[in-house]
């Protein structure tokens, strides 16, 4: 079955059995980003943005993804919003495994996308099916905090240098 998608910002047309997960095509891609984790959806390992919605790859028959925006953490790593994230789980010590990365990041960007600022218990709650191997929920919701901190100062920068 021929599906047009946009893939991290190119207009492409996958190629997949119409019940093949969104996350085996991407591997066979060449997208290492969403790993195979708990293959259920709830880890976090295989999280990408399904038009701007985090979604866990695994779950996600292709079929359903036809002309959708998929973004995966190879592309949204060249963002400022990845800037503001990584910046914020660096101050908090969150450090980085590879594996669990798109979880993490994809449930502070929808968090950053959707609150002004979120208290600790909405923080818990968009977190708390992830399953984060190196580190706890208490580090993530402090590194996401941070980085709506990071968020609000740049764009509070760039807001001032325009003036």
């Amino acid at each position: 079955m021929k599906i047009p998608v946009t893939l991290n910002g190119t207009k492409i047309v996958l190629e997949a059995e119409p019940q093949e997960k969104l996350l085996n095509v991407l591997r066979h891609l060449n997208i290492l980003s969403a790993k195979c984790g708990c293959n259920e959806g709830y880890c976090g390992a295989c999280t990408v943005l399904l038009d701007n919605k985090p979604v866990p790859g695994c779950i996600v028959p292709v079929a359903i993804v036809r002309d959708s925006t998929i973004v995966t953490l190879e592309y949204f790593s060249k963002s400022e919003e990845y800037q503001d994230i990584l910046n914020g789980f660096n101050k908090a010590g969150i450090h980085m495994c590879g594996y669990c990365n798109a979880g993490k990041i994809f449930a502070a960007w929808h968090l950053l996308n959707t609150s002004m600022k979120p208290d600790r218990k909405l923080i818990y709650d968009e977190i708390n099916h992830l399953s984060p191997c190196c580190t706890n929920n208490d580090i993530l919701i402090n590194g996401i905090l941070y980085a709506f901190d990071f968020r609000i100062h740049r764009i509070g920068a760039l807001k001032n240098a325009k003036n």
